[in-house]
């Protein structure tokens, strides 16, 4: 009957709060007008006024949304707008930019393009967006080491693709984009470089892993090396191994000793005279 009792109770007293508290309900959040895109906005478009529609962001909204007109209204787009989503400031060029490539190139950058059919091994292949490096191959000057020898060597590492042709899209599916050109991101100094090389050299793209930032240092390659027999072999600490061979005739009776002398993958044999002491 305590039982009984006790539970009787605690149902009372759990009615009572609950009856109160909906007597007096939770405050609305707050609410904020930002500014989403009422159709796709795709890189390059200039934003106009039927571009956009007001939108509720709930409490603080982030301080890149847009939240006036004035804020995005004919600016180019650098980065893709879906439709329904919340125009963020930073997918958006600065006033007076423009529209399409110009107006996605980062202050301080530059666009170089290159022609797909100098680009071997690459076309086809290649996302605005993705990195890669350039090698240049080209015979090597008087003076640079070997006459009339052809060199390749990587001059450019880890490049951004800026556009592929006329896209400036990444590719729903994830498929490459066949185009006749590619637009590379660089700074100043390095479309010196890779304008010069694509005039006087023949240009090649290399994918490279989006997550691989780092910069290597080569030494390149030139075609006298990549033919010989050994170039390519990894070449083993330098250390000298003397091993002398087995006396063909008595040792009283040799006038010269032989020695083998190993120097990684090479072999070579030297020739020494033996002294009157040594025979006797």
């Amino acid at each position: 009957m305590a039982a009984l009792l006790i539970a009787a109770g605690a149902s009372f007293l759990l009615f009572r709060v609950v009856g109160a508290n909906s007597k007096h309900p939770a405050p609305a959040a707050a609410t904020s007008a930002i500014l989403i895109a009422s159709r796709d906005l795709q890189i390059g478009t200039i934003i106009g006024q039927h571009d956009f529609t007001s939108g509720k962001w709930y409490g603080e909204p982030p301080q890149q949304a847009a939240r006036k007109k004035e804020e995005i209204a004919g600016h180019g787009v650098i980065a893709t707008i879906y439709q329904g989503e919340p125009i963020w400031l930073s997918r958006v060029a600065a006033a007076g930019a423009g529209a399409g490539l110009a107006a996605t190139i980062p202050t301080g950058k530059r666009a170089v393009a290159l022609k797909v059919n100098e680009i071997i091994g690459l076309a086809g292949f290649v996302l605005p967006g993705m990195h890669v490096d350039v090698i240049a191959a080209a015979a090597a000057p008087a003076g640079a080491g070997g006459s009339n020898d052809v060199v390749s060597r990587t001059i450019l590492q880890n490049i951004e693709v800026l556009s592929v042709g006329q896209t400036l899209e990444h590719s729903k599916d994830g498929k490459p984009v066949e185009a006749q050109v590619v637009n590379l991101l660089v700074t100043p100094d390095q479309a010196e470089v890779l304008s010069l090389a694509n005039s006087e050299t023949k240009v090649q793209l290399v994918l490279r892993n989006p997550l691989d930032e780092g910069e290597k240092p080569t030494r390149g390659i030139s075609l006298r090396d990549l033919l010989e027999p050994t170039a390519l072999v990894a070449a083993p600490p330098r250390t000298s191994a003397v091993r002398p061979t087995a006396p063909i005739v008595p040792r009283h009776a040799a006038s010269v000793i032989v020695v083998e002398v190993y120097q990684g993958a090479k072999k070579t044999q030297e020739s020494f005279p033996v002294r009157d002491e040594v025979k006797r």
